[in-house]
C-alpha cells in the first residue's frame, strides 16, 4: 500500500518504518523539519533499540521518506495514519489541537478526490474523539459532497519503549475501530503480515480500549509495589511472595473477576482485605491503592441502590440473595445491603434466590441469618411466579439461570435493573416490548 504517517514522533516513526519493512510505500509527515530532514538522510529522530538501521534500510530502499506537506503526503498515498501527540495538561486533560489541525489539513487535502481515502487514527484519545473532532475536522477541510470519499478508523498502538519493534510485529492483537466491514477488511489487509488476532470493534471501544489496557498496567505496578512495602515491613520476601502469586494462572493472572457487574462480597474477600489493611496500619505502611478498594466496593453498592430508586417504584422483585449465584452464603452480600436499604426506603421488596433456603442452612450462614437479618425470611418467594406477580421493579444481582429466566419472563411493563452491567440480555420475544428494552437500556446507563 501508499500510506502517509502523520507525526514522526515516536509512535509515528516507528510505525512508518515498521509497515515500510512490510513492503509498503511509507511518506512521513511533520511540521518539524529537522525531523524530516532526518528521515530522509536514514536518520531516526527518536532513540529506540533497532530503529536506527530500520529506517536507514527502508529510506535506502527507497521505502520510506518524509515530507512537511501534507498535499504532498496525500496526493501520493491511499491511507493516512495520524500520530500526533496527545500531551497532558495539569489536569488531566489532553490536548487535542494536533488532531484537528491534521485532519483540516488531511481533509484540504482530500478536496476534490474522488477515490476512496482511508483516514486511521492511531494516536492515543478518549471515547468520542473521532466522532466529534476528528471527522468534524476531516469535513471542514473537504469540499461539499465529498464526505462519502472518506473511510474513519481507529487504530491503537500497544508498544513499549525500548520493545516497540518486537511489539509492533507481535502485538496482543491488531485492534480496528471502524462501521463498516470494508475499511475494516483494508486495515486487516496492511497487517496481514501480523501474526495476531485481528480484532474488529466499533469506533468507541477502540478508544477505550487503549486506556483501559493502559490504566491496568498503571494499577499492576502499584498494586506490585504496595505489596512489596507491606511484604518488606511484616519481614516477608516480597519477590517470593510476588513469584508465588504469578504462578496461579486461574485466578491471579487470568480473565477471572475482570467483568464489569456488581460489588463484591462473601466471606473472604472483605474479611481478607480489612485484614491486611490492618496490618499495614499496625506497621506505619501507608497502602493508598489497596485503601481505595473497600469504598470502590461502597461506591458500587450505592450506584446499584440508586438505580432502583430511580425508578420512583416502590414494589420490588431481586434475583439472587447470595453474593454470587450458585452458592447459599449471604455473608457480606452486597445484595443483602441493597435489599436492607431498599426496605429502610420504604420499598416493598420480594425475593427469590432457591439456593437460598433458610429452614435448609446450617452453620455460619444461619448464624449470620438468625443475627443479623432475621426478617429475611418474610420477603422470600417460593418460586419466579411470585416473584414477578409483586415486581413492578426487577432487579438481577448476578447472571446465572434464574436470571435469564427471570428476563424472559418480565412483562412488558416491569423494569429491569441489571446490575450485572449487560452479562447476560433481555430475550427478544412477544413479551419484550420496545418500551421495555428502552427503560432497560437507560437503567445500564444510570448504572455505569
Amino acid at each position: 500500500m501508499q500510506i502517509s504517517v502523520f507525526g514522526l514522533g515516536y509512535v509515528g516513526c516507528v510505525t512508518a518504518s515498521c509497515l515500510a519493512k512490510a513492503g509498503h510505500e511509507v511518506i512521513g509527515v511533520d511540521v518539524n523539519s529537522e525531523k524530516v530532514e532526518m528521515i530522509n538522510a536514514g536518520i531516526s529522530p527518536v532513540i529506540e533499540p533497532g530503529l536506527g538501521d530500520l529506517v536507514a534500510d527502508a529510506v535506502s530502499h527507497g521505502r520510506l521518506k518524509a515530507t512537511i506537506s501534507s498535499d504532498e503526503a496525500i496526493g501520493q498515498s491511499d491511507l493516512a495514519m495520524i500520530c500526533v501527540g496527545t500531551p497532558s495538561a495539569r489536569n488531566g486533560r489532553i490536548d487535542l489541537t494536533a488532531i484537528q489541525r491534521v485532519g483540516r489539513d488531511i481533509g484540504r487535502a482530500l478536496d476534490g478526490r474522488a477515490e476512496i481515502y482511508t483516514v486511521v487514527l492511531r494516536s492515543t484519545v478518549l471515547p468520542g474523539t473521532t466522532e466529534t473532532l476528528l471527522i468534524p475536522s476531516l469535513r471542514n477541510g473537504l469540499g461539499q459532497g465529498s464526505e462519502e470519499a472518506i473511510a474513519v478508523a481507529v487504530n491503537p498502538e500497544f508498544m513499549r519503549e525500548g520493545s516497540s519493534l518486537s511489539d509492533f510485529e507481535h502485538p496482543p492483537f491488531t485492534l480496528v475501530g471502524c462501521s463498516d466491514d470494508d475499511t475494516a477488511g483494508v486495515l486487516r489487509a496492511l497487517y496481514e503480515q501480523i501474526n495476531a488476532p485481528f480484532v474488529h470493534t466499533s469506533v468507541r471501544v477502540a478508544e477505550m480500549t487503549k486506556y483501559v489496557s493502559n490504566a491496568f498496567h498503571a494499577l499492576k505496578i502499584c498494586f506490585a509495589n504496595e505489596i512489596g512495602d507491606l511484604c518488606e515491613s511484616l519481614g516477608v520476601n516480597a519477590q517470593e511472595v510476588v513469584s508465588t502469586f504469578l504462578m496461579d494462572r486461574k485466578l491471579n493472572v487470568s480473565e477471572a473477576y475482570l467483568r464489569p457487574g456488581f460489588a463484591f462480597g462473601g466471606s473472604c474477600l472483605p474479611k481478607d482485605l480489612r485484614a491486611l489493611l490492618h496490618a499495614a496500619r499496625e506497621a506505619d505502611v501507608r497502602l493508598p491503592l489497596l485503601s481505595a478498594i473497600d469504598p470502590s466496593n461502597e461506591q458500587q453498592i450505592r450506584h446499584g441502590i440508586e438505580a432502583v430508586l430511580d425508578t420512583r417504584k416502590r414494589r420490588i422483585g431481586v434475583v439472587g440473595l447470595a453474593f454470587k449465584a450458585g452458592t447459599d452464603d449471604l455473608r457480606e452480600s452486597p445484595m443483602v445491603t441493597l435489599v436492607e436499604t431498599l426496605i429502610g426506603k420504604g420499598c416493598a421488596v420480594r425475593i427469590f434466590d432457591p439456593k437460598v433456603r433458610i429452614a435448609a442452612l446450617v452453620g455460619a450462614n444461619r448464624l449470620y441469618i438468625e443475627k443479623e437479618i432475621p426478617h429475611i425470611t418474610s420477603l422470600m418467594c417460593e418460586d419466579m411466579e411470585s416473584l414477578l406477580a409483586h415486581a413492578d421493579v426487577v432487579v438481577i444481582g448476578s447472571p446465572g439461570e434464574d436470571a435469564t429466566r427471570a428476563l424472559a419472563q418480565c412483562r412488558s411493563d416491569q423494569i429491569v435493573v441489571d446490575l450485572t452491567r449487560g452479562s447476560i440480555r433481555p430475550p427478544v420475544s412477544a413479551q419484550t416490548s420496545e418500551e421495555q428494552n428502552i427503560a432497560w437500556r437507560a437503567i445500564q446507563h444510570a448504572i455505569s
